[in-house]
């Protein structure tokens, strides 16, 4: 995305309550994830704990999106909520991935639910070796298929 482009977003997300700048996010996961040819379907309502199905051939996942717009005070990383608004953390029951997006960053981390499981936050420091989540960062491919391997071309 052109750097233009992302500074109005962020300084237009900043702008936005966090039930509005999640709907973003949402909509920023269903662009980017149909981009790498998933099926992305948005239930109706929000009573379910996951905001988006994802398919990939005959599996579907269910994913919670969540976002962060600045980092922590006083710290050097992004704290994100793996809980619900309830603060109750979400389970293999609940979701098959929660998916981070960073806007300043504009990057995204795909944690499969066992990484989530039983955590009420998560920090997450972009481009550090020492991030235990790094290796999250962009990992698309751990939707691509039930066995890891992507079933779609574009799937990276």
């Amino acid at each position: 995305m052109p750097e233009e482009t992302l500074l109005n977003e962020l300084l237009h997300s900043v702008k936005l309550d966090s039930k509005h700048r999640g709907e973003l996010a949402e909509l920023a996961f269903m662009r980017k994830a149909a981009t790498f040819g998933f099926g992305v379907a948005k239930p109706w309502g929000d009573c379910d704990r996951y905001d988006v199905i994802v398919r990939v051939g005959k599996v579907f996942w269910r994913v919670q999106i969540k976002s962060v717009r600045a980092m922590a005070p006083t710290t050097r990383h992004y704290r994100v909520k793996a809980s619900t608004g309830l603060d109750i953390s979400y389970t293999a029951d609940d979701i098959d991935f929660l998916v981070a997006y960073i806007f300043p960053e504009d990057s995204w981390y795909v944690f499969p639910v066992t990484i989530v499981e039983h955590r009420k936050i998560l920090c997450i420091t972009p481009g550090s070796k020492r991030s235990q989540f790094e290796q999250y960062r962009e990992a698309w491919k751990l939707m691509g298929s039930t066995d890891g391997e992507p079933t779609c071309r574009n799937c990276s």
